[in-house]
């Protein structure tokens, strides 16, 4: 039974792309735990072939960070770039979750959606954090105009 609740759970999870650790900077130095740093993520875009998306956030350090107790801060940038043809797998939806991680033990999340600009042929990133009670105005945009792709 236990197991048949984990497959029904896993089956209804939302397709979202799995971040790679790109590099890091260490900004804080802590005597106990690692150290406060920024980390640079990449991850590709599960419905649009073609598109990789580079995250820089905030990641706290210390005896709670290295438990994964502490909150980390709200402020993030993305810069999403074409890095091959571009193909779109199925119906974009406005706003629709391409990546998420969680920021806090339970309540506060990262996370970032895409829009799709038809008149301009244009895909728009947006990462935002939110908690379960308010989240924060802070956010990063980019947009990425889908160019035809030389053939080599």
């Amino acid at each position: 039974m236990r197991k048949a609740v984990m497959y029904l759970g896993l089956g209804l999870l939302p397709l979202l792309a799995g971040a790679e650790e790109i590099g890091e900077v260490s900004t804080v130095f802590k005597w106990l735990g690692p150290n406060d740093k920024v980390v640079i993520e990449a991850f590709d875009d599960p419905k649009v072939d073609g598109v990789t998306c580079y995250l820089s956030r905030a990641k706290t350090g210390g005896v709670k960070g290295g438990l994964g107790l502490a909150e980390d801060r709200s402020e993030a940038a993305i810069a999403c770039r074409q890095v091959g043809p571009v193909t779109i797998q199925g119906e974009l939806k406005d706003g629709e979750e391409v990546f998420k991680e969680r920021t806090s033990l339970v309540f506060k999340s990262m996370q970032v959606v895409r829009f799709f600009d038809r008149k301009r042929n244009t895909l728009v990133y947006l990462v935002y954090s939110d908690r379960v009670i308010e989240g924060s105005p802070q956010n990063s945009v980019t947009a990425i105009p889908i160019l035809p792709w030389p053939v080599r």
